[in-house]
Parts: C-alpha cells; structure tokens; sequence
C-alpha cells in the first residue's frame, strides 16, 4: 500500500488555488505559506486527509494580516488596559482609514507649502479645554511627564508628595520614568499626610517645578491629608515654581458619573500651570498623551529636541481629532448606558441562550481611573465552563468569573454586538 503522506499537495500546487492565490493577494505570500504548511503538516500526521489540504488552509486563513483579533469585551471593565483600552469610535476608525493612505498631515493644500503637523488634531483639543493656553500630543501620558521634566527640570529637583509615587501598571514607576531624565526627586511628606508646609520647605533654587498626580489606581483612606491643587497654585505662584498635575485619566471636562476624577479643563481653572492626561481612557480616543497648560510652557516642550522622538504618527492625529469632533465614543456611552435598558437586553438575550440567566451586577471604569467607582449593569449569566470555550470562539467572547458563574456584563456590550454575542454562546453549547 503507498505511503499516503505522498497524496499530500504541494505548496505550488495549493498556492494555485484560486482561493489561496486571492489569499496571497490581500495577506502576502509569507503567511499564507506558513497557513499551508500547517495544514500541510496535519495530512502527514494523519489528523486529515490529504485531499483536504487546500480545504483545510482555506479554512485556517486569518482575516487580516494582522495577528490581533477584535473580541466582544463582556468583562464590565469600560477602559480595559489588556483588551487595548478605550474601542475607537466609528468616526475615528473612518479617519484612520482615510488617513492610512497619503493626506496632508503637514502641508497646506491651499499654498501649497509646509504646515503644522497634526493642525486639526490640535485645534479640536483646544476647543475641547478653551482654558488652555496651548495644547500639545505625544504618544502617551508617560512621554508626557517625561518631556516635561527633561524640558522643566533638567538636572533639577521635581518636588513630588510621598503619597503620589504611584506605579502606572506593569511595573512602570512614575519616580523611576522621571529619575531616568536626568531629574532629582524631592518627596515631602509622608504616604497618608502632605501638608502645604512640606511643599514651601522644600521649594528653592534647584526646583524645577511641583508635581501633582493623581492616584487614579488606588485610594488611601483613613487618617490623611493632601493639598488642593488651588492651594499649591497660590503658593507657587509668588515664588514663580510651575505646577504640574498629571490627572492620569484623560477626562477634559467635569463628569456627573465620576464626580470625584481631575479633569483637564477644573485643574486649569485652580491655577496650574500644565496638565498631563491619557487619550485612550475616558477621553476614549486613541493611545496619546494629552498636555495643556500655559502658552509659553507648551511652546518650550515642542520646541524641545526630544519632543521629536514623542510626536504621534498621522493616524493617531486622525483618530484623535475624529473621536473629539465626532460622536460620543463607545467610552462615553458606556458610562452613560441606562441601566434599566441594560437590564432588558439582558433578559432577552437570556430567553434565547440555555441555562442562561439575567442578573444585575457591578461594572467598572478600569484602565486606572476612577478606582471604587461602581456603576450599576446587568449581565448573562452562565456556567463557569463557558468563559474559556467563548474565549476560543470566532469572535472571542471574553467575560468574567463571579461566585462560579461566567458573566457577561452587557454595560461594555454595544447593542449592535448582542446578536453575535447570543451566536458565540450558542456555538459552545451546541
């Protein structure tokens, strides 16, 4: 009898397939051979017939070639950090296309000569914080406060409360980010109690300026004191020290769901000087580093020679100005989701899902903002078995374990993801 391992197609054979051949075309060669020669190697060790090769391949191709995948984010985390943060919106992801090709991020098509990079960008920040005085964009709020302080402080004291270290996740520490520019930090206080006092004596000559931050992933409670940034602002004022605040979250403006998050605009009205903040949380655009603050401090960070190695690619300036002129991004309707509406979406898709249930739970913000806010929702529940089979479904489905029952929190759920959502469940139970 012959081996069958030599019915197995050849790679010029399969890549002649009309299928696999359009496949070449859209995801290129290198890829598409490596799909074929798994499904290749699967005919040899008996797991298919040879003659399934090409069906087989055909059947493994991605849909991009891209090794990310989109996933219905079911965990009622708003802004999950592992699940790439804030969705863009529709009208962001317009932009980004129309501005993967060739456009005009930095020339005037009216005079046909060089402009200012990322304008639109720019302007539409202005507008969203008209108390700035100028605004600028680097690719996160990390290389925000790193540029302030090789612009602000350069082999200078950054005067920084024992309270604030705060560690921004992975491991990533804001005194460790800031002592690798060449800064010194000056902590005053202690971890629970800062006093205005501790600033004033530590201020001098060698400070560079104060800084402010926002311990958007924690909270210390009991015996604790902080100084307002009002108060900060007065007292820097007369020795002419600027005022950083890093508010972390990316929130422009004040928010009736999170009254206790810094926002950009009420932090510049206290008297800072430069706000930092995230574009990707609950601005809920793209991964930037948002800065405003006073016209001459801005103009210093672009100028400066590492402002380059920070500045943001054209795509980020178009899905930046999109998700601040367009409609409200899926952040910002998932904050305002009605709970009553959840709760009804929740109901119906149980009745069509076996062993399903309707329950109300807890969501949060995430994404290290707003720590112990808590925001009503209503989820599907199922047996715990289904949270790793809707994980490995097409597309994923990633919820969360709760009291042993698998949950689907529908307030991260947009209404337009229910039905594939009911499809994936079917698919595990079937």
């Amino acid at each position: 009898m012959s081996d069958p391992r030599r019915r197995v197609p050849g790679t010029d054979t399969l890549l002649a397939d009309p299928r696999l051949a359009q496949a070449e075309r859209v995801l290129g060669r290198a890829l598409v051979k490596s799909v074929i020669a798994d499904a290749q190697q699967r005919a040899r060790a008996g797991e298919i017939e040879p003659e399934r090769v090409a069906e087989c391949a055909v059947a493994a191709l991605p849909p991009t070639a891209s090794s990310l995948r989109p996933v219905i984010n079911a965990t009622g985390v708003v802004v999950h950090t592992n699940l790439g943060r804030a969705p863009l919106s529709r009208a962001a992801v317009d932009a980004v296309v129309a501005a993967a090709g060739t456009t005009d991020v930095e020339f005037d098509l009216a005079t046909g000569r060089r402009a200012r990079r990322g304008r639109g960008a720019l302007g539409a920040l202005a507008r969203a914080v008209p108390a700035a005085g100028g605004v600028h964009v680097v690719n996160n709020n990390a290389a925000a406060l790193l540029l302030a302080a090789v612009t602000l402080a350069p082999d200078k004291e950054i005067v920084l409360s024992r309270g604030e270290l705060v560690e921004i996740g992975d491991g990533f520490r804001i005194p460790e980010l800031l002592a690798s520019t060449g800064s010194r930090l000056r902590e005053v206080g202690t971890t629970n109690r800062t006093s205005a006092r501790d600033y004033a004596d530590a201020i001098g000559p060698d400070t560079g300026f104060v800084l402010k931050v926002h311990p958007s992933n924690f909270h210390v409670t009991g015996f604790t004191s902080a100084v307002s940034v009002a108060e900060l602002a007065e007292l820097l004022g007369e020795r002419h020290v600027p005022l950083v605040v890093d508010i972390g979250s990316g929130l422009l403006a004040p928010h009736p769901a999170l009254p206790d998050e810094p926002d950009a605009a009420s932090m510049l009205a206290a008297g800072t000087n430069l706000v930092t903040a995230s574009g990707d949380k609950l601005l809920g655009g793209p991964q930037a580093g948002l800065l405003f603050g006073d016209a001459g401090l801005i103009e210093r960070l672009r100028r400066h020679p590492s402002a380059r190695a920070l500045r943001v690619d054209k795509l980020t300036l178009a899905a930046l100005e999109a998700t601040l002129t367009g409609p409200p991004p899926p952040v910002h309707e998932a904050l305002a989701a009605d709970v009553l509406r959840l709760r009804a979406r929740a109901e119906s898709l149980a009745a069509q899902l076996p062993g399903a249930l309707a329950v109300d739970c807890v969501a949060a913000v995430g994404g290290g903002g707003a720590p112990g806010v808590e925001l009503p929702s209503a989820a599907v529940s199922l047996p715990e078995s289904y949270a790793a089979a809707l994980r490995a479904g097409s597309p994923p489905v990633v919820g969360r374990i709760e009291a042993g029952r698998c949950l689907l929190d529908l307030r991260t759920v947009a209404p337009e993801d229910d039905a594939p959502l009911a499809a994936a469940v079917l698919a595990c139970s079937s």
